[in-house]
């Protein structure tokens, strides 16, 4: 073999060297090339979630901030209602009261009124003995009527009716004054037994306590709608 043709196979395997290393060189770049593709496309795509998360988590921070609001207002609102509601209430049972000042004006009916409630107040009390107490004010209307009161008793429950005997000493708070922060009472009686552990308060203010709370559900139903039973 002459040295050309050495020469010319050198080239060759030279060649055929260049070609494999061109080629491996170009597969390596093809196989980086698709790994970094897929690695951006998964780190693409974990971003993506993360901004889909957080995107949820804010958009779910606005829809609980919204339903707090609401029901903020919602509950501000019913608050409001039943203000209004029971100042409506208040309002009837102050009329109510102002009405019971004058209950004892006309002393006719007002002395019968005080007959009635001996009679109930000794039934409610059913004892042998009562002490009987009154406002300062009516004191001589409530002696008239202590007899009377007694002989009803027997009559209506053919029974003997309790001794009575008035307090001449500790008196009911006076009539209702302009001033509200005075203690009063619109009249009635007060009967307590004998050894003083059982009391028995027939005053009007207390019969209208009585039946404020018996007729609240139908006042609202009068006032409101019948829902409002249920409502409050």
């Amino acid at each position: 073999m002459n040295e050309a043709e050495v020469e010319r196979q050198i080239e060759q395997m030279v060649r055929f060297i260049k070609q494999e290393a061109d080629e491996k060189a170009t597969e390596i770049k093809v196989s980086a090339e698709e790994e970094f593709n897929l690695e951006k496309l998964q780190l693409l795509e974990q971003e993506k979630a993360k901004i889909r998360k957080e995107y949820e988590r804010k958009e779910g921070q606005v829809e609980v901030k919204k339903k707090i609001e609401y029901s903020k207002q919602l509950n501000e609102m019913r608050l409001k209602v039943l203000a209004a509601k029971e100042a409506a209430v208040q309002e009837i049972i102050t009329e109510a009261k102002l009405r019971l000042r004058d209950v004892s004006k006309n002393t006719t009916s007002y002395k019968k009124l005080l007959q009635d409630l001996l009679v109930q107040a000794m039934r409610k009390l059913n004892e042998r003995s009562v002490t009987v107490s009154c406002r300062q004010v009516d004191l001589l209307l409530v002696k008239e009527v202590l007899e009377p009161a007694r002989k009803a008793y027997t009559a209506l429950f053919g029974a003997e009716a309790p001794a009575l005997s008035l307090d001449l000493t500790n008196f009911l708070p006076p009539p209702p004054a302009d001033d509200d922060d005075l203690e009063s009472c619109c009249g009635g009686i007060v009967l307590t037994s004998a050894d003083g552990r059982i009391k028995c308060s027939n005053t009007l203010d207390e019969r209208l306590k009585i039946a404020y709370q018996a007729n609240l559900p139908t006042v609202r139903a009068k006032l409101f709608g019948v829902l409002a039973q249920g409502q409050h």
